[in-house]
C-alpha cells in the first residue's frame, strides 16, 4: 500500500488549516474565527476578507481570545483561535484550563507553527510540550494531523464536533500524501498492513515514518504502519489490534518522549498488552535554530532513526 502514497507536491499543514477554516465558515454560520495579529502565518486571511462580521483580530493578547472564544462558544457560535502553538498553550494554559476545559466550551484551538519543523526561529517557538500539556485536560480532543489534506479534513471535522478540541499543525512545505484518504476523529488511519512489527505515526514524522517502512522494506521488514492523528482520544482498537499481531511497536512523533502519543500508547499497552517498545521523540531537551530538515535529522527524528528504531525493537521482541 505504500506505493500508493505518492506525492507530487508539497503544500504546508496550516495551508490546510486555512481552507479548512473557510470551508468550515461556508457550511456553518455560527463558525467564527479568532487570531493574536497572525493572520497571515496560520493563512486565516481568505476567512477574515470573507466573513469580516465573523472574524476577530485580538491583537497580541492571546489570554484574552481564549476568553472571548469562551464567551462566543457559551452564545452558541463555533470559534476557531488562531496563533503560534507556543502561544496558544504555554501563553494561555490558565485560561484555557479555566475558561475552556472546566466548561467544557465548544472552543477549537488552532495551533500552528508547532515543533522543530518551525525551524529558523529557534527554541523559544519551537514547543514540543504542547500535547502533553493538552491531553491532561480533561474533555479536550487533541488531533495532530500529517499533511496539508489531513489538516483540511480535520478543521472541517472539529467544526461538527461537540465540545473544546486543540488541533496541531506546522509551518513548512510537506509531502501531501492522504488525498484520497478518509479522516475521523478518534479513528487512526492504516497506511500499511504489516507482520514484524508495528510502526505508529502522527503529524509530520508519518512521512518520515512512510520513508522508513520503505528502507525496511529493502531488508525483508514488513511493517504496519498506522497513522494516529488523533492522539486523543486514542483509538485503542486498532493499536491493540496491531500490536497483537506484530508483538512489538516503535512510535513516532515531533514532540517530547514525555508527554507524546507515545506516553499514552505506553499507557495503554502496560494495561492491556506489555510489549517491546521503542519511542522515536525529542528526548529531554530544547531544540534551536536550523532547517527543518536538518533539525530533524540532529534531534533523531529522520527516517534512518525511525528504521533503527524497528531494527532495535525487533532485537528485543527475538529475546523476548
Amino acid at each position: 500500500m505504500l506505493d500508493q502514497l505518492i506525492t507530487s507536491e508539497k503544500k504546508a499543514t496550516r495551508d490546510g488549516f486555512g481552507d479548512g477554516l473557510m470551508e468550515a465558515g461556508l457550511q456553518d454560520p455560527n463558525v467564527v474565527a479568532l487570531c493574536a495579529d497572525l493572520a497571515g502565518s496560520l493563512k486565516m486571511d481568505q476567512f477574515a476578507k470573507t466573513f469580516p462580521e465573523r472574524f476577530f483580530q485580538v491583537g497580541v493578547a492571546e489570554a484574552n481570545m481564549m476568553g472571548i472564544a469562551a464567551g462566543l462558544a457559551t452564545g452558541g457560535k463555533i470559534p476557531f483561535t488562531g496563533t503560534f502553538a507556543n502561544f496558544s498553550t504555554g501563553r494561555v494554559y490558565d485560561q484555557i484550563r479555566q475558561s475552556i476545559a472546566y466548561s467544557g466550551k465548544n472552543v477549537k484551538v488552532c495551533a500552528s507553527h508547532a515543533g522543530l519543523t518551525l525551524g529558523e526561529d529557534g527554541a523559544t517557538h519551537q514547543i514540543l510540550e504542547d500535547i502533553g500539556m493538552i491531553k491532561m485536560l480533561p474533555g479536550f480532543t487533541v488531533i495532530n494531523p500529517c499533511d496539508y489534506a489531513q489538516t483540511k479534513a480535520a478543521t472541517i471535522a472539529i467544526a461538527r464536533h461537540q465540545g473544546p478540541v486543540y488541533l496541531r499543525f506546522g509551518r513548512p512545505s510537506w509531502p501531501v500524501f492522504t488525498k484520497e484518504l478518509p479522516f475521523e476523529i478518534g479513528k487512526a488511519l492504516l497506511l500499511q498492513e504489516g507482520a514484524d512489527v508495528s510502526l505508529f505515526a502522527t503529524g509530520h514524522l508519518v512521512w518520515k515514518a512512510v520513508e522508513a517502512a520503505r528502507i525496511l522494506a529493502k531488508e525483508g521488514i514488513s511493517v504496519e504502519l498506522i497513522n494516529i492523528h488523533t492522539i486523543k482520544p486514542l483509538d485503542e482498537k486498532a493499536i491493540l489490534d496491531s500490536v497483537l499481531k506484530t508483538r512489538c511497536l516503535v512510535t513516532a512523533e515531533e514532540h517530547q518522549i514525555a508527554g507524546g502519543m507515545g506516553e499514552s500508547i505506553a499507557q495503554l499497552l502496560a494495561r492491556r498488552l506489555p510489549s517491546p517498545m521503542e519511542f522515536v521523540g525529542v528526548r529531554d531537551t530544547f531544540g534551536e535554530s536550523g532547517l527543518p530538515e536538518d533539525l530533524l535529522e540532529k534531534y533523531g527524528l529522520g527516517a534512518t532513526h525511525i528504521a533503527e528504531a524497528v531494527r532495535k525493537v525487533l532485537q528485543r521482541k527475538s529475546r523476548s
